[in-house]
């Protein structure tokens, strides 16, 4: 920021010289090395000021700093050195009397790691001293690839072009907000380390409140169906009128969720442990994804069988003579495949294995146990 308001600079010797384009892709270049290896810049500059500019008639300084025809006076590198009474003693991140071998370390010595030691040391590690953008990228890097949720915090200016390159879960601070918006999830616009407790805590707060809406729309469905099934079975007629089915969605999709998105958070939601879903199946989200689509879409390929024979328990009976409905089965079949196996960029999914396609084809195929099942349940032949 300084250099930009210079336009003239001192060389080795002491000789002002202006600051043409060439040298100033020099100065660029030197505070780019101090910045990488991690040292606060600093610009030392001079002005000539008039006299008349100095003070009032009263004497009251009147000096208003230029913002351009600097002369650039030189540049300083100050790098802080490592003190025992360290800020993440007083932050409790390092207890007083703790063992700091492999607990603290600086950036450039993870950074010289090889990445199986980066991702054997990585969980140890408690402090990274000076380090720069890239090596917080590395840390991140590891972090994710071991199964961690990672959160980070910056002024979004250095650190948030380089962090971009990873999904980042938190990204901290007022300057830079634009290119933080782009590599974050979520973007604090503050610059107070408690902020993210709070938003930790709306965060879960939020999604707590949807389970509890999944949970009441999902009571009210199973109830609504099982009394609907009931009457119809036993009565011959569906007990509600449109009206009354009306005020029930009414109450379950509108009045239900703004009852429950009404729950503010509370200090408990810290100390609810997350269900680590996709290490139930060691899989990652994508390939989680497309095990939950293929499944679906195979139950209604198998259900498709159940259909064609409603009261029969053998879905199979006749099937040789519909060549059209066995054609369609094979042509849906053939269309899931190449979805999943080769559009996957357009349709958003992941290539499966042989192991977890026999996986979608099994709970699949529970469908027609399930209408196996359904079939036994007695129909008067008696219309009412």
């Amino acid at each position: 920021m300084i250099l930009k308001m210079c336009s003239r600079y001192y060389d080795a010797s002491g000789i002002v010289k202006n600051l043409d384009s060439d040298s100033m892709m020099k100065f660029e270049h030197i505070i780019q090395g101090m910045a990488a290896s991690s040292l606060h810049c600093i610009a030392f500059t001079h002005v000539e000021v008039a006299e008349e500019e100095v003070g009032d008639e009263e004497g009251n300084t009147m000096v208003k700093v230029k913002e351009n025809g600097l002369t650039l006076l030189g540049l300083v590198g100050i790098k802080d050195s490592c003190r025992p009474e360290a800020i993440a003693t007083e932050c409790g991140i390092l207890q007083p009397n703790q063992d700091t071998i492999g607990a603290v370390i600086e950036g450039e010595e993870f950074r010289n790691y090889t990445p199986e030691e980066r991702l054997e040391k990585v969980d140890k590690i408690c402090v990274m001293a000076r380090s720069s953008p890239f090596d917080k990228l590395l840390m991140v890097q590891c972090l994710k690839q071991k199964g961690h949720v990672v959160a980070v915090t910056g002024d979004g200016t250095n650190d948030a072009p380089t962090l971009k390159e990873v999904d980042i879960g938190l990204s901290m601070g007022i300057q830079g907000t634009e290119v933080a918006k782009e590599s974050s999830d979520i973007v604090i616009l503050g610059d107070n380390f408690a902020s993210v407790v709070s938003v930790v805590k709306w965060g879960r707060c939020s999604y707590n409140n949807i389970q509890k809406f999944i949970q009441f729309q999902l009571t009210v469905n199973i109830a609504a169906l099982a009394i609907n099934f009931v009457a119809a079975v036993l009565v011959g007629k569906l007990p509600h009128s449109a009206v009354q089915l009306l005020w029930v969605n009414l109450i379950m999709d509108t009045l239900g969720a703004l009852a429950l998105a009404t729950e503010k958070a509370t200090i408990d939601l810290m100390y609810k442990p997350a269900l680590r879903g996709e290490s139930l199946l060691g899989v990652t989200q994508g390939v989680n994804d497309t095990l939950v689509f293929h499944t679906f879409v195979l139950c209604q390929v198998f259900n498709l069988f159940n259909a064609r024979e409603m009261e029969n328990r053998n879905v199979f009976k006749y099937i040789k003579r519909n060549k059209l409905f066995m054609g369609i089965i094979g042509i849906t079949i053939i269309i899931q495949v190449v979805v999943v196996e080769f559009l996957r960029r357009f349709a958003d999914t992941d290539r499966l294995n042989w192991e977890q396609w026999g996986i979608c084809i099994g709970l699949a195929s529970i469908t027609w146990s399930l209408g196996w099942v359904v079939k036994f349940i007695p129909i008067s032949d008696t219309i009412v």
